[in-house]
């Protein structure tokens, strides 16, 4: 608990709350106080106001809550799912039991009113038959001759005396008024058709509440009005039905104005006679279920004064006491031996509601534990995977589509480990090939050679990162360079790696040929390749020697496609050579030696130059290669090697290659 109430966490969650939840919280710590000292010491001033301003405060304060318990109690799944619980299940069934238990309630409540309402009509109905009994003895007196107008005399005969003597042992207090009953009767109303007048029910007479009747007869000597008035006591109470508890009786006035307001009852009487029951209790219990249902009701009795014109309505309130079982019980009597039965189905059909509610309730806790579970352990996994852990997996024993988003979760993960392995090597081959591509750009000339009477350019666009093409440039001697064009088989590391190996023995061939033949060299070339590399790979070659002094250009190609020489407005292809190094050990191959009249031009390229193709399919092709080259031959080598570039991308339509492009430019003076 100190954990959760330590002046730290204490003191971080007040400096979170804003000032208008400080300013809220202060009133209702204030207005409590203000409440506690009226209520103890003395009535404040501006009461109305404070009250108010509290209630302003408790609504916000409430509004202020709601929203907390929203954003941290509901914000875990089990906890939305334990409310979710709660209101479709719970709150459904706590609102039918309180239901039923307000009908229950209301209907003890209806049965107790109607036993007391029956008691106090057995108890009417006795005094309108003792009533008419005493009636009947005077008319009987009357008809024997007594004076019908001394009313004193007939109560006083022997026979009238003595039933109204046997009458009040029974009710003590009895009074019997002759001539007092004409204004009750008068406001009760009259039955015409047995030409008899009579009233019996509960009457207020002299302040205490009573049993009452009145009857009125005509006879032919004069007529009887008589009237007999009971008082309602403690032991007319006490031998009410058993069923009941502790009964009592309030007699109800008009309230005036000088009545004090604690007084008041029912918001416009005041209690007056009071009758309780003396020896009722409440029976004990018999049974856990045999709940107490204390009431209230109300009836009327009839207010009448001797001598006054009477009539008004005088309220009665009634409060009562019962146990539901005993007045179950006696309901039940009425059905003789099926009230039993009736009992046990009652009890069985409650006790299979109550097992099917508390297996529900099991399956609902096992079947959230089981969803929230899962979404911890999902909640957990992300975690997992959020901090770099990809080997973490969702372990669920349930078959259900919950375990298969477990199950796609872990195929997830497991796809993304596979994806991350693969761009790290991918990473890792990207490097290789990057430092292949670094090491393979070291292959290429650093710097052109700078003979006198040579222009010498040459440009390589490699399709991947590395290329399958090879250019060199070699000083020979200071009027003597080698040049050299390779386009190798294949693509990538594998053509790389057969570049690197081709140029490292073309530069330590090159460096021992003394007289510049080329054919030689290339031979030599070929069986190097054909030993050191596998059956199908090899390269075709243009190796040709330019000696500025002589002006002959002696070549050799291999299997390349052509170079143009352009002279006097002319191109001529250099095809003569052999067959590509690399593929047959013993190829033989020819040179041939061209004498250079000033100003003419080598073009050498790679396939990649003139198979490019336009939307329509039709590739560059040599021949528009050789008359853009015509066209341009004008122009500086390095700015002609571009163009020819340019026109094939043009032409191409598309910036992307599907080969290497290699140009080798040498104008010769």
């Amino acid at each position: 608990m100190s954990r959760w109430f330590s002046k730290r966490r204490l003191g971080a969650g007040w400096r979170r709350v804003s000032p208008l939840d400080r300013i809220v919280l202060a009133i209702l710590v204030v207005s409590l106080a203000w409440r506690i000292l009226a209520a103890f010491v003395a009535p404040l001033p501006l009461r109305t106001l404070a009250g108010f301003i509290a209630a302003g405060a408790f609504v916000f304060f409430l509004f202020r809550l709601i929203v907390w318990i929203r954003a941290h109690l509901l914000w875990r799944l089990r906890n939305r799912l334990i409310v979710a619980y709660v209101l479709l299940a719970v709150v459904p069934l706590v609102l039918v039991a309180s239901m039923v238990g307000v009908a229950s309630y209301l209907l003890y409540l209806q049965i107790g009113a109607h036993l007391i309402r029956d008691e106090l009509n057995q108890r009417i109905v006795t005094i309108a038959a003792d009533t008419d009994a005493i009636t009947g003895a005077i008319e009987r007196e009357i008809e024997q001759g007594a004076d019908p107008r001394d009313r004193s005399a007939l109560l006083a005969r022997p026979r009238v005396a003595g039933l109204i003597a046997a009458l009040k042992t029974e009710w003590p207090g009895l009074l019997v008024l002759p001539s007092a009953a004409q204004n009750l009767l008068q406001t009760a109303g009259k039955n015409n058709a047995s030409g008899v007048d009579n009233f019996r029910g509960l009457v207020e007479y002299r302040n205490r509440l009573s049993f009452a009747a009145a009857q009125s007869r005509d006879l032919s000597q004069g007529s009887i009005n008589l009237l007999v008035v009971a008082p309602l006591n403690s032991s007319t109470l006490d031998r009410f039905a058993p069923e009941l508890g502790p009964i009592q009786l309030t007699l109800l006035t008009p309230a005036s104005e000088s009545s004090p307001e604690r007084q008041v009852v029912l918001g416009k009487y005041v209690a007056g006679q009071i009758i309780s029951s003396r020896n009722r209790t409440l029976p004990p219990a018999a049974h856990w279920f045999d709940f107490p249902v204390h009431g209230l009701s109300t009836f009327e009795a009839i207010h009448v004064e001797r001598g006054a014109s009477g009539g008004s309505p005088a309220p009665v309130l009634v409060a009562f006491s019962l146990r539901s079982f005993a007045v179950s019980r006696n309901l039940l009597s009425s059905v003789g031996d099926i009230g039993p039965r009736l009992v046990e189905i009652i009890i069985a059909v409650a006790a299979v509601f109550l097992a099917i509610e508390i297996i529900a309730l099991i399956t609902g806790i096992i079947l959230t534990r089981t969803i929230t579970g899962a979404v911890a352990d999902l909640y957990e996994a992300t975690l997992r995977v959020r901090r770099g852990d990809f080997t973490y997996r969702v372990h669920r024993k349930h078959r259900d589509q919950l375990a298969a988003l477990g199950d796609s979760f872990n195929e997830m993960t497991a796809s993304i480990s596979e994806l991350i392995e693969d761009q790290r090597q991918h990473q890792r081959l990207e490097n290789e090939v990057s430092i292949a591509r670094e090491v393979q750009r070291q292959l290429f000339p650093r710097e052109l050679p700078s003979v006198p009477g040579l222009q010498l350019a040459a440009i390589c666009r490699p399709a991947r990162i590395v290329s399958g093409d090879y250019y060199d440039f070699i000083r020979l001697g200071p009027t003597r360079v080698a040049m050299a064009l390779a386009d190798i088989s294949g693509k990538g590391i594998s053509a790389a790696l057969l570049m690197a190996s081709l140029q490292a023995a073309l530069r330590s061939a090159a460096v021992l040929d003394g007289d510049g033949s080329t054919a030689p060299l290339v031979a030599r070339l070929n069986q190097h390749l054909f030993r050191n590399s596998s059956d199908d790979r090899y390269a075709t070659l243009f190796y040709a020697v330019y000696d500025t002094e002589s002006k002959l250009l002696t070549y050799t190609n291999a299997g390349h496609l052509a170079p143009f020489f352009i002279f006097d407005g002319k191109a001529q292809s250099l095809d003569e050579g052999g067959t590509v190094v690399g593929l047959f050990e013993n190829s033989e191959y020819r040179q041939r030696t061209i004498s250079v009249s000033p100003g003419s031009i080598l073009v050498a390229f790679s396939d990649g130059l003139t198979e490019p193709q336009n939307v329509y399919g039709e590739e560059f092709g040599v021949n528009r290669l050789r008359d853009e080259v015509l066209r341009q031959a004008k122009i500086p080598v390095r700015a002609l090697a571009e163009d020819l570039i340019a026109t094939t991308e043009q032409w191409a339509g598309t910036p992307e290659q599907a080969d290497d492009i290699t140009v080798v430019v040498a104008r010769m003076d």
